[in-house]
């Protein structure tokens, strides 16, 4: 059976919503820890395990790790980015300095999963060429560039020294490039004893995408995550990237997870497109072993909808195979 993944987040929040996802079919949650820890989000965990409870089920617990992402830091009020305008990056933007330093004429940058769009005129400085909402915290790419980062950060160490002890069934890492990515994680989790917490590998990057061989047996599900992954060059190849992946997936019996943007339209609008709800039945159909929302539950407008369509989605593709 196809598993069914919500994210937590202010729009389901409540032990109430919780419980009314979970009776439309939710099997688990993931906790997006790039914002927050796992101490600090106690009380999602809490409400997670209120309506458990009541519904007489066990979800899964994923808590998504920071890993090597890049990501802007905090903006004292969301930032308005207007096409056409030049901004000072360093004085605007708050920027990791990893990218700073790796900034240089013609570079672009792709900020919240790719809806922003920059290109650098010098290195201190950037036309806004897909303007936007900018908000704290948001994803940053450099189509091109690979910078180094550590695989986890303290951050990642302490919610990993927790997980056990929250209920923690699994953990994703961002941005796994090669095995010794996995190898770091999984090392760490069997320190903390978590021998038992599952690892999942997401692929967002095309070195990972190269090394997907060398990760299929060192974690127990890979996730193809389209967001990031999206970013690494023309939108139109993300497909043909996704059906390879679940194709590697499938020949080495590999679980694997479809996510990001399923029912985008959602986070607005009590129904889905038809696109949308046709990309889910495909996903199942090419393999998946589950599916997930994000934005879509943690600040939607229809955290229960969206369930409800996804849920129901999948069920009717799981019957359509039989």
């Amino acid at each position: 059976m196809t598993q069914i993944y919500g994210t937590l987040g202010p729009a389901c929040a409540s032990a109430e919503v919780l419980e009314r996802m979970l009776r439309e079919g939710m099997t688990g949650v993931r906790l997006n820890l790039s914002h927050v820890t796992l101490r600090e989000a106690a009380g999602q965990v809490k409400a997670l395990r209120e309506a458990a409870a009541r519904c007489g089920v066990s979800p899964e617990l994923l808590i998504d790790m920071q890993g090597p992402e890049l990501r802007i830091g905090a903006l004292s009020d969301p930032l308005t980015l207007t096409e056409g305008e030049s901004v000072t990056l360093r004085e605007a933007i708050p920027l990791p300095e990893s990218v700073l330093a790796a900034l240089e004429p013609g570079q672009e940058l792709l900020l919240d999963d790719g809806k922003l769009l920059l290109r650098c005129l010098t290195a201190e400085s950037a036309l806004v060429v897909r303007g936007g909402l900018l908000h704290s915290r948001k994803s940053v790419a450099l189509p091109g560039k690979e910078i180094r980062l550590p695989a986890l950060t303290e951050s990642d160490l302490q919610n990993i020294a927790d997980a056990k002890s929250f209920g923690v069934t699994a953990v994703m890492q961002p941005f796994v490039r090669g095995r010794e990515d996995l190898q770091a994680v999984r090392a760490a989790l069997d320190a903390a004893g978590g021998e038992q917490i599952r690892l999942y590998a997401k692929i967002e990057s095309r070195e990972g995408v190269k090394n997907l061989p060398e990760l299929l047996d060192a974690c127990d599900e890979i996730v193809i995550a389209r967001g990031d992954l999206g970013n690494t060059g023309p939108l139109w190849e993300l497909p043909a990237l996704q059906k390879r992946i679940s194709a590697a997936c499938r020949a080495a019996g590999r679980p694997f997870m479809v996510v990001t943007q399923m029912l985008a339209s959602m986070e607005r609008s009590p129904v889905p497109t038809r696109a949308e709800v046709s990309d889910i039945f495909n996903a199942v159909l090419d393999g998946a072993a589950s599916v997930m929302v994000t934005g879509e539950t943690a600040v939607g407008a229809y955290p229960v909808e969206t369930i409800r369509f996804l849920a129901r989605t999948v069920r009717e593709a799981e019957k359509y195979q039989q």
